[in-house]
């Protein structure tokens, strides 16, 4: 039998390409064989980081709608077709067995291309309000893999499959790395630790309040592991205290989880999987510029179940001490809250998404 052929395409930020890369991972783990090609947009982080996992990619001329700068909206149309005919191009060379997209605008031409020419295509969804390329698509792809319930209000029910979002599955066993965490990060095992995370660019707003925050901080006697982000670096890499430590980057995500107490942290759909299946309380600040708000929609999510805490950046002055307090001050309500992230965890997400890929592919023969 010829090896399994796939194109998967998903970028603009790291929640669409991680995802992808990790299926791709998943793939090829079950079929050693298979080729595999990546479709980004030509200037987006894709163009990086799907080399550096070792995958082959190509660009396409693409973006999406601007809100403001509307001259470049002009130039939308011709990126289309553009990107429509390059699509096709592609497909016609590769002639794949499946194509899986990951959302981010690239996946549109792609996927809608691949579909016309009866090749079997997936998508996969990692926010709880779907965004515009997967919405596109739904119409025209077999199957359609989601993180939250409730989906049925943006894609057609029978195409619907509840999966979970991919994550790092070094994040299953980090309770047991508690004693190397705190060692690593030269924390005293008798204070709480408290982990802030804004993403790796990081995020104004939370690097605004935790630099406001940090005698509050000292007199609730906790230690803070802050990831301030490459963007805020010169900003604040020298706001460090005695009990608060910066760091632009966080690369042993494992260890900071472990040694975390309680979690401050945007609410980006991969976040908020990792989040779940850490299990440790969690107070989410979503930021509200993003596409359809959908970060305070995935906070939402979990806090409607009891399973977190939200704050919004503008209750930030007025809320975030006293809500911060309460939870310190209460061990009932960090186990409440832990224990119910921990039941939306989905830590076999990319398993049973490629489970998914692989049923299309029988239907196919």
């Amino acid at each position: 039998m010829k090896p399994y052929k796939f194109i998967i395409s998903g970028g603009g930020t790291g929640g669409h390409i991680y995802p992808a890369i990790a299926i791709a991972d998943e793939l090829k783990s079950r079929f050693p064989d298979a080729e595999f090609l990546f479709v980004g947009a030509k200037d987006r982080m894709e163009m990086q980081k799907v080399p550096q996992a070792g995958y082959t990619i190509e660009g396409l001329w693409i973006s999406g709608l601007q809100r403001s700068l509307k001259i470049k909206n002009l130039m939308f149309p011709f990126k289309l077709i553009s990107s429509l005919m390059r699509s096709r191009a592609i497909i016609k060379k590769v002639q794949p067995d499946a194509a899986i997209g990951t959302g981010g605008y690239a996946s549109a031409p792609l996927l809608r291309v691949a579909s016309s020419k009866g090749i079997p295509c997936l998508i996969q969804e990692q926010n709880s309000h779907a965004g515009i390329t997967n919405k596109w698509l739904s119409g025209k792809v077999q199957k359609i893999c989601v993180a939250y319930e409730g989906m049925d209000q943006f894609f057609p029910s029978e195409k619907l499959q509840l999966t979970g979002n991919p994550v790092r599955q070094d994040l299953l066993e980090i309770n047991s790395k508690r004693a190397e965490a705190q060692k690593f990060f030269g924390l005293k095992s008798d204070k709480k630790t408290i982990l802030v995370l804004g993403g790796s660019l990081g995020a104004g707003k939370i690097n605004e309040l935790i630099a406001r925050e940090l005698d509050f901080f000292e007199k609730q006697e906790v230690q803070v592991i802050w990831q301030c982000g490459s963007y805020y670096e010169e900003t604040y890499k020298n706001k460090g205290t005695a009990c608060v430590q910066v760091h632009t980057f966080l690369n042993n995500m494992d260890l900071a989880y472990a040694a975390a107490d309680v979690i401050v942290s945007r609410a980006g759909a991969l976040s908020v999987s990792e989040l779940c299946l850490v299990g440790k309380p969690v107070i989410f600040i979503p930021s509200p510029n993003v596409a359809e708000d959908h970060q305070t929609k995935n906070a939402l999510a979990l806090s409607e179940k009891d399973a977190a805490i939200v704050i919004k950046e503008s209750e930030l002055q007025t809320h975030f001490e006293s809500e911060f307090q309460a939870l310190i001050a209460s061990e009932e309500k960090q186990k409440e809250l832990s224990k119910s992230i921990k039941q939306l965890a989905k830590p076999n997400a990319t398993k049973e998404i490629v489970d998914e890929i692989e049923k299309l592919l029988k239907q196919k023969k």
